[in-house]
C-alpha cells in the first residue's frame, strides 16, 4: 500500500474533527475524497502533510509511520500538497514559485528535468515563467500550484479543492489535467467538492460526513447509491 491512513483521529484542541477514519490510495490510483463543506475533508489533508497530528490511530507511507514525523520532513517520503486557495507568492515570479517545490534532496537533484516536464504540462507557465504570479489568472495560478507540488518529485500528490473558484470550462480543463498527472505515474489523494467530476475520474472513492468515512468503495457504485446522487448531485 502506497499511502494508508489507518483510524486516525483529528482535533482543534478539543474539537474532535475526524473520527476513526480510514483510507488507503495504492499506486497509480485517483482516490476522490468528497462531503459537505466542514465534513474534514481538509483536515484529513493536513493531516496526512503533518500539518496535524493525530490524537489516535497512524498515517502509513509505504510502510513508514509519518504520523509523528514534522510536517517539512513528510515531504521526504513522497508526499506534496496542492493547498486549497493555491497559497501561491504572489509577489514572485512564476518560475521561483515553481522552484520553491524541489525542496527534497531528490527534487533538487532532478529540478531542471522536472522544471521541463512541469512547463510541458502547462506550456503557458513557460511563456509566463518570468510574470509575477499574482498577475495571473485563477486558472494559470492553479497551474503553478499543481506545477509547485509536482516539483517536488511526489509519489502521492495531495490536491484540496482544485477546482474551487475556477470558471466550468477551466474546471474540465483542470480535470483532464490531474488524470494526465496520474498516467505519468503519481497517484493523486483528490478533495473535492465538484462530486460528479470527482467520481467521474477516480478509481475508488470515499464520502466523509462529520469526520467519518459513510460510504467507500468503486466510483461507479457510489455515483449509482440513491441516497450519494440526492445529496450531492441533486438527482
Amino acid at each position: 500500500m502506497l499511502l494508508e491512513v489507518d483510524k486516525i483521529e483529528v482535533g482543534y484542541g478539543d474539537a474532535i474533527a475526524l473520527w476513526d477514519l480510514s483510507i488507503s490510495v495504492r499506486s497509480g490510483e485517483i482516490v476522490s475524497v468528497v462531503g459537505p463543506n466542514g465534513a474534514g475533508k481538509s483536515t484529513l489533508v493536513n493531516a496526512i502533510a503533518g500539518i496535524l497530528r493525530p490524537h489516535r490511530g497512524k498515517i502509513v507511507i509505504e510502510g513508514n509511520d509519518v504520523s509523528k514525523v514534522p510536517s517539512h520532513r513528510v515531504c521526504d517520503y513522497g508526499i506534496a500538497v496542492v493547498p486549497e486557495g493555491r497559497r501561491l507568492f504572489t509577489a514572485m515570479t512564476v518560475l521561483d514559485n515553481l522552484l520553491l517545490g524541489a525542496y527534497r534532496s531528490l527534487a533538487r537533484a532532478e529540478r531542471d528535468a522536472t522544471l521541463a516536464e512541469v512547463f510541458q504540462l502547462f506550456p503557458v507557465l513557460k511563456e509566463r515563467q518570468d510574470s509575477l504570479a499574482g498577475s495571473l489568472s485563477g486558472g494559470q495560478q492553479q497551474m503553478v500550484a499543481i506545477g509547485r507540488g509536482l516539483m517536488a518529485k511526489p509519489r502521492v500528490l495531495l490536491m484540496d479543492e482544485p477546482s474551487l473558484g475556477l470558471s466550468p470550462l477551466i474546471v474540465g480543463e483542470m480535470f483532464k489535467i490531474i488524470q494526465m498527472i496520474n498516467e505519468r505515474g503519481v497517484a493523486v489523494l483528490l478533495v473535492e467538492q465538484n462530486v460528479n467530476k470527482a467520481l467521474e475520474i477516480a478509481h475508488q472513492a470515499y464520502v466523509i460526513e462529520q469526520g467519518r468515512v459513510t460510504a467507500s468503495g468503486a466510483p461507479e457504485v457510489l455515483i449509482n447509491d440513491p441516497s450519494i446522487r440526492e445529496a450531492y448531485l441533486g438527482i
